[in-house]
């Protein structure tokens, strides 16, 4: 074929024969190969494909959210039960107007490591985050106020650390910052990224976010460094 370089395999037959084997000719480099093969008088071809075999290539997703640096945080509602039980909604406006907030997020209360490491770890560091011009240190999670006051109960939190609901995921979703886990058999569904981030009047100033549940930069000790 006019297309194609050959390479002619011509083998003896296994039994007495008086046909002689040829010389075999090395396939060249080009697009198409075909290579023929007689054994007495039966020809096999087997054709090798034109494309070149590639490695396998691996994408990392790239850790991004609607907000960054340098943003003024956009005004949703969340909510928590007061001291008194009852029931209030707060503002991101009203939260962050003129004050230095600290505020983390976790994927789920109750879950693992939001019980046992971030929330603790920021209960316990509160007084040094407050020594440093820290005003107000908040945990936000989508889930529902009932959920968060049950998880403040039951990690004895008192002040320290004000535990925010945002049950619709009205900030998460401002800020691009939902984690979809429907796919995972424990019915966690869509809920928040775990980061932390320093806000000073509304401001950005730092944004610690973490990939998936993560637990790597979001820590109290992470935002002591940055303040």
């Amino acid at each position: 074929m006019a297309a194609t370089t050959a390479a002619i395999f011509t083998l003896p037959k296994l039994y007495k024969s008086s046909i002689n084997p040829k010389t075999i000719s090395l396939f060249s480099p080009k697009s198409t190969l075909s290579s023929s093969f007689s054994i007495s008088s039966v020809p096999f071809k087997v054709h090798h494909s034109k494309r070149n075999a590639q490695p396998l290539s691996y994408t990392t997703p790239r850790i991004s959210a609607a907000i960054s640096v340098g943003d003024k945080l956009p005004n949703s509602t969340l909510s928590y039960f007061d001291s008194s039980d009852e029931l209030q909604t707060l503002s991101v406006s009203d939260l962050t107007s003129g004050k230095k907030v600290v505020l983390f997020a976790v994927p789920g209360a109750f879950t693992p490591t939001c019980s046992q490491k971030h929330l603790p770890g920021f209960v316990q560091k509160s007084e040094e985050l407050k020594s440093k011009g820290v005003d107000t240190i908040a945990c936000i999670s989508v889930n529902d106020a009932f959920v968060m006051k049950a998880w403040k109960e039951n990690l004895n939190i008192g002040d320290e650390v004000l535990l925010l609901s945002d049950g619709n995921l009205e900030f998460t979703k401002a800020i691009g910052c939902e984690l979809d886990l429907t796919d995972k058999p424990i019915g966690l569904g869509v809920r928040s990224r775990r980061y932390a981030m320093l806000v000073d009047d509304g401001i950005v100033k730092v944004l610690n976010l973490e990939e998936g549940g993560a637990f790597n930069v979001s820590s109290a000790e992470d935002i002591l460094k940055a303040l």
